[in-house]
Order: C-alpha cells, then sequence, then structure tokens
C-alpha cells in the first residue's frame, strides 16, 4: 500500500504543469521585489529589488547573486538588450530611467521622465524603448539616437503594456482609470479606450496576437478577464490567484502563468479562443506575485520577498508538457 501511495504521488507531481526545481538565495536583500529580465545568452537574471533601491545580478548556472547594482531610487522596471549588453532601470522614486555596461555595470546614461517610472517594453524594429511613468503617461526613448522622442498622455499611471510585433498598437492598463488604452506607436496618438467592466485593477496584462486574444490580470476581485483586441470586448472571466502581478502567455502550451501575492501561480488552459479553465494551483509564497516566463529554457522564476522568517529568493519552476 506504501509503495502504491509512493507511485500515485508520483505520478500527480509528474502530471503539475509547474514544478518547483530550485530556490535561489537573494541573500541581503529585503523588501519588495518587482520586475525581471532575462540575458539569454549569459543565463543571468536581472531582479529589480525595489524595496532594497538595488538590482540584483543572478548567475543561473551557479545560482548565486554575482553584482548588485546600487544607488537606485525604487527600481520597478527592468529591460535587458542583448544586442548592445546593456541593462535599462526604471526608477519610481525620481522617475528616472538608468543605463548600465551590462559587464562593468557601470552607468553609461540616463533619462529624466520627471517620476515614478515603471513597466519598460522594446520595439525591436524601432530600436524604441517605452516606458509607463508619471501621473499618466507613456514615454518613448529611441537607443540608436540616445535621447527622449515622444511621449503619450494618458488618464493615469499605466500598468503593464504589450506591443503589437504585427501591428503598431501598444495596449495599456490604466487601472486607476479603469481602462485599457491602445495607442498606435508611429503616431503616439491614443486609438480606443476600451472600459474593463469585469473586475477592478488591471495591472499585469499578456497578448495572444494570434488569436486577437488579451489578457488581463485583476485583482479586485481576482479574475483573469480574456479581451478581443478588435474591439475590446471581454470573452471569458477566470478566477485567479489574488493580489497578482505579473501575467505570461505560453503560446506553445496554449498556457497562461498568473503569479500572486496570496501565494500561489494560477495556471490556465487555452482550449480555443473563448475557452479556458484553471488546470492547476500552484503554491509558492507570500508575496511573491512578480514573476518571469523563459521560454528559452522552459522555466518560470517566480519573486519570493523577504517577510519575517521566509527569507528572499527566486523560487524556479520547470515547465511540463
Amino acid at each position: 500500500m506504501k509503495f502504491a501511495l509512493v507511485f500515485l504521488s508520483a505520478i500527480v507531481l509528474a502530471a503539475q504543469p509547474l514544478r518547483l526545481e530550485s530556490t535561489i538565495p537573494l541573500p541581503g536583500v529585503n523588501g519588495r521585489i518587482d520586475h525581471l529580465s532575462m540575458d539569454v545568452a549569459g543565463k543571468r537574471l536581472f531582479v529589480s529589488a525595489l524595496g532594497n533601491n538595488t538590482v540584483e545580478v543572478v548567475d543561473l548556472a551557479s545560482g548565486k547573486i554575482v553584482h548588485s547594482i546600487r544607488g537606485l531610487k525604487e527600481p520597478q522596471g527592468v529591460f535587458y538588450w542583448a544586442d548592445t549588453n546593456r541593462l535599462y532601470v526604471a526608477n519610481g522614486a525620481d522617475g528616472h530611467v538608468r543605463v548600465y555596461d551590462g559587464r562593468s555595470f557601470e552607468q553609461i546614461h540616463e533619462y529624466d521622465l520627471s517620476g515614478d517610472a515603471d513597466n519598460i517594453r522594446f520595439d525591436p524594429g524601432a530600436k524604441e524603448v517605452f516606458v509607463g511613468y508619471g501621473s499618466g503617461a507613456l514615454g518613448v526613448i529611441n537607443l540608436d539616437l540616445k535621447s527622449n522622442v515622444g511621449e503619450t498622455m494618458l488618464d493615469a499611471h499605466p500598468e503593464s503594456f504589450q506591443l503589437e510585433k504585427q501591428g503598431p498598437r501598444i495596449f495599456i492598463n490604466v487601472p486607476k482609470a479603469g481602462n485599457v488604452t491602445v495607442v498606435d506607436r508611429r503616431t503616439r496618438s491614443v486609438k480606443a479606450k476600451w472600459p474593463v467592466t469585469g473586475a477592478k485593477e488591471n495591472f499585469p496584462m499578456a497578448l495572444d496576437e494570434v488569436n486577437h486574444r488579451l489578457f488581463i490580470g485583476c485583482r479586485k476581485p481576482a479574475k483573469m478577464l480574456v479581451l478581443d483586441t478588435a474591439d475590446g470586448k471581454e470573452i471569458a472571466a477566470i478566477d485567479i490567484t489574488g493580489d497578482t502581478d505579473d501575467l505570461f502567455y505560453d503560446a506553445p502550451l496554449k498556457r497562461i502563468y498568473v503569479s500572486g501575492g496570496a501565494g500561489s501561480i494560477s495556471v490556465i488552459e487555452q482550449k480555443d479562443a473563448d475557452r479556458y479553465n484553471v488546470m492547476a494551483t500552484i503554491p509558492t509564497a507570500e508575496g511573491a506575485r512578480t514573476s518571469l516566463l523563459a521560454p528559452e529554457f522552459k522555466r518560470l522564476y517566480v519573486a519570493r520577498p523577504h517577510r519575517g522568517k521566509q527569507a528572499a529568493g527566486l523560487m524556479v519552476f520547470a515547465v511540463s508538457e
């Protein structure tokens, strides 16, 4: 009987879409942890330790911090540009985007966006970085020109946003305004504002461009809404983990991973463009609401903050097919 129970447990674990493989310690990191970025070739992970005012550089091969960029002011968004080995860090407290050499980690440039610089996205064709900031704006930095080249004003502070690859649109979560704002990134103009009515506090976002679907993580109540990118119509609403701050679409496996500070990951199966169901709820840790999907490594990295006896760390989940 004991052997049968062990065998059955092994089958259940193997069937899980995510399996906790290891945890990388983040010693000396205190406070809230925000977003992450990946250096695929170098197997490095950059972690915005907002409450610690540092960016931690983690070597994934050794499972250790190899450098800490200090003197930051509430780092939130982070973007690594592999072609030039540069790291862009958006700081919430002063609104500056600081640029570092990816080898020496010396600061080589700085952009002033006035306040609360947050999420960062990259348009590789135009070589432009988009940064959500302030009380309601999307700033544009041209990496070739090394200068600010535009901005789009929004109704309130933007949270996560996604860029089309086959079109010019940007979809932006604006939770305080209760909408998704659609911007043409070539003209910098607002094209539509889609009211978010199925839930409130729409923070993380992912895009399924092939099926014309936008996935939005909401906190009140804890729901993932699925919108049609043609007109913003709500297609589906699915219960998810609480206090979500990151959400990723795994196109090959037709899954969505939603990490939440309530202490779990919701794994949602996409049956087709209109039908979704929760296939698993994977436990993590209190406050572990930010994450990064690395499809090249088939891994999901979840940031676990230091809280009481809970040590800061990166929880490494292997993605099962």
